[in-house]
């Protein structure tokens, strides 16, 4: 359990649905980007599903709200986030969806048998979300180390990730992912023969604004080609309200696709 005097704040998702225990200080906070990354599962979905680099599990747990007959496995390098995650799966909040989830502590960058020790197994899983790592090392860095280790990407990081995700994903299942759109060569390069049928959304902040994230949905194993799909746009011209598309997969209400 986390110390009494770790700062931390109790934050509902999905309108009050599921509940994120999360840091106040110290480490990643998650948010829009984690809901709209769980939209990339089908509201059908009733497998096991494998969010990398979870943090304190938003994603996975916004995948099982929406998803009554999913599980989850949220996996975490980091100690200090993973016991974040342990803890809201004990919030009496999420008792309604905390058996189907599981943390596993490991390095999403493992291979082999380290891999599958740390319980990734090969073909373990239906589906793969992630967010990985998007800041580059020359960004301006922040001073908390536990955010920079969430945020800063290195060098191969995202062919590791899509890697390890290939081998834990049955064939025929699934992949999501949210990043910057400057990653998209460097995605599509780490995808290509591993992950076809590749659905591309660009997220907008508004109808009028270039777009800050993409979205990349995938196939493993499947040889369709690539389709860039409309634009998710999160909010209109003026003002702070999220379109009505936005809102619901901000709220768990609709998928992605």
């Amino acid at each position: 359990m986390l110390a009494r005097d770790v700062p931390h704040t109790i934050d509902a998702f999905h309108r009050g649905r599921f509940h994120l225990l999360q840091p106040a200080a110290r480490g990643h906070r998650s948010g829009v980007d984690a809901m709209i990354l769980a939209a990339t599962v089908p509201n059908d979905f009733s497998g096991h599903v494998a969010d990398l680099g979870a943090g304190a599990g938003a994603a996975g747990l916004a995948v099982l709200s929406r998803c009554p007959n999913a599980s989850a496995a949220l996996i975490e390098r980091s100690d200090y986030m993973a016991e974040f995650a342990r803890n809201s799966l004990v919030l009496p909040q999420n008792t309604a969806l905390a058996n189907r989830a599981e943390v596993i502590e490991a390095d999403v960058t493992l291979t082999g048998k380290s891999r599958i020790a740390a319980g990734l197994g090969d073909n373990a899983f239906d589906f793969a979300i992630m967010n990985p790592p998007f800041n580059m090392p020359t960004d301006r860095s922040t001073p908390d180390l536990m955010k920079a280790e969430a945020h800063v990407m290195t060098h191969g990081m995202l062919e590791q990730w899509i890697r390890t995700a290939t081998a834990i994903v049955k064939p025929g299942g699934g992949i999501g992912i949210i990043a910057r759109p400057t990653s998209i060569a460097e995605l599509l390069d780490a995808l290509k023969g591993r992950f076809g049928g590749l659905l591309i959304v660009p997220v907008q902040p508004r109808p009028q604004e270039a777009a800050i994230r993409i979205v990349i949905k995938g196939t493993r194993g499947s040889r369709a080609g690539l389709t860039l799909q409309p634009a998710l746009v999160m909010h209109h011209e003026s003002g702070n309200s999220f379109t009505e598309r936005a809102d619901a997969i901000n709220n768990g209400l609709a998928p992605l696709f």
